[in-house]
C-alpha cells in the first residue's frame, strides 16, 4: 500500500467531512496515518490487521478507563474499506517539544502497574508474529536466500524466547516502546500507536531502548536516564540478549515490506542482514 492507494481508502470511507482541510500524511507503515482538523485516521495496510484494529479501539478505552495519558478513540469500531481496516481518532494538540527517553520510561511505569483488563483479552506479544506476511510482502524484491535466513533466525529466535525466564512480572505492555510513540502536549507526555499492547514480559518494553542504544545511535546518556527513570536497566537480565535477537529479527523482516517500492528500504533491508549473518552487533542501522 503506498500513500495514493492509502488516500483512494481514505476517500472511500468518508470518515472525514468533505469540508476537511488538506488532509496531511504523518506516517506510512503498517498503517498510513493521516491527519484533518481535529481528526487523525489510520488506513491499515491489508484485511489482516483488522482484528488488530479492532483490539486496539478496545484497548484505548481500557487505558481512557484507567486515566492513563494515551490517545483516544473517535469511533469506537472500526471499518473494513476495499479490505483495508480504518479506524478514527482524537487528533493531539501540536506537541510542546520531542519526546525523551525518560519520558517513555515514566508512561511505562504506569503501564507496567496496570492490572490486566476485564473486558477482554490482551494477546501475548507475538514480536515474530509478522516476519511470514513482511517477506511475503516484499516478494521477490528481496534475495530469496536472505527470506530463508530470517525464517530460520525467527523459529530459533521464537524457540529460546518462550523458554525465558523473566526479572519482572509479567503483565500489560506496549509492545514497540519508543520514544516516537509518546507524543508531548500541553499537559505531559502521551503515549500514542497501542496496537501492540499485549500481556507478557515485561522486560519486551525495555530491550527496545537497549537496542534504540546499540544499533540507533541513541547517546549513551539518553539511555542511562531511560534506566534511571524507570528504575533498571534491562541488560542486567541474562535473557536480555534474545529479546534483542528477535527484536532485531523482526526489525529487518518489517523493513523488507518496503523493498518493492523504496530502495533506500531495499538497501537498509540488505545491510541489516549483511550484520545479522555476520554476527556484528556494532553496525549501524538507520531508518529510512
Amino acid at each position: 500500500m503506498d500513500e495514493a492507494r492509502a488516500r483512494d481508502v481514505l476517500a472511500t470511507a468518508g470518515v472525514l467531512p468533505a469540508t476537511a482541510p488538506d488532509v496531511r500524511l504523518l506516517a506510512l507503515g503498517e498503517n498510513a496515518v493521516f491527519a484533518a482538523g481535529d481528526l487523525v485516521v489510520k488506513v491499515g495496510r491489508d484485511a489482516e490487521l483488522l482484528d488488530r484494529a479492532r483490539r486496539e479501539l478496545d484497548i484505548a478505552l481500557w487505558l481512557a478507563e484507567a486515566d492513563v495519558p494515551a490517545v483516544r478513540a473517535a469511533d469506537p469500531k472500526p471499518l473494513l474499506v476495499e479490505g483495508h481496516p480504518v479506524t478514527v481518532w482524537h487528533r493531539l494538540p501540536d506537541p510542546v517539544r520531542p519526546a525523551e527517553p525518560a519520558d517513555l520510561a515514566e508512561l511505562l511505569r504506569i503501564v507496567h502497574a496496570l492490572p490486566l483488563p476485564a473486558t477482554f483479552t490482551l494477546p501475548p506479544r507475538d514480536l515474530l508474529g509478522g516476519v511470514e506476511r513482511w517477506l511475503r510482502l516484499a516478494g521477490d524484491a528481496i534475495d530469496p536466500a536472505d527470506a530463508a535466513y530470517l525464517r530460520e533466525r525467527r523459529d530459533g529466535f521464537a524457540t529460546a524466547a518462550a523458554a525465558l525466564a523473566p526479572r519482572l512480572p509479567r503483565g500489560p505492555i506496549h509492545g514497540d516502546a519508543l520514544p516516537r510513540n509518546v507524543h508531548i502536549g500541553p499537559d505531559g507526555p502521551v503515549l500514542v500507536d497501542l496496537e501492540t499492547f499485549s500481556a507478557d514480559l515485561r522486560e519486551h518494553d525495555l530491550v527496545v531502548m537497549a537496542l534504540s542504544h546499540d544499533r540507533y545511535g541513541l547517546p549513551t546518556s539518553s539511555y542511562e536516564a531511560f534506566t534511571e527513570a524507570y528504575g533498571w536497566d534491562v541488560r542486567e537480565w541474562e535473557g536480555c540478549g534474545v529479546l534483542r535477537g528477535a527484536r532485531e529479527t523482526a526489525s529487518c523482516a518489517w523493513v523488507a515490506q518496503h523493498a518493492p517500492v523504496n530502495p533506500r528500504a531495499l538497501g537498509e533491508f540488505v545491510r541489516r542482514v549483511e550484520s545479522l549473518r555476520e554476527g556484528d552487533s556494532t553496525v549501524r542501522w538507520y531508518s529510512f
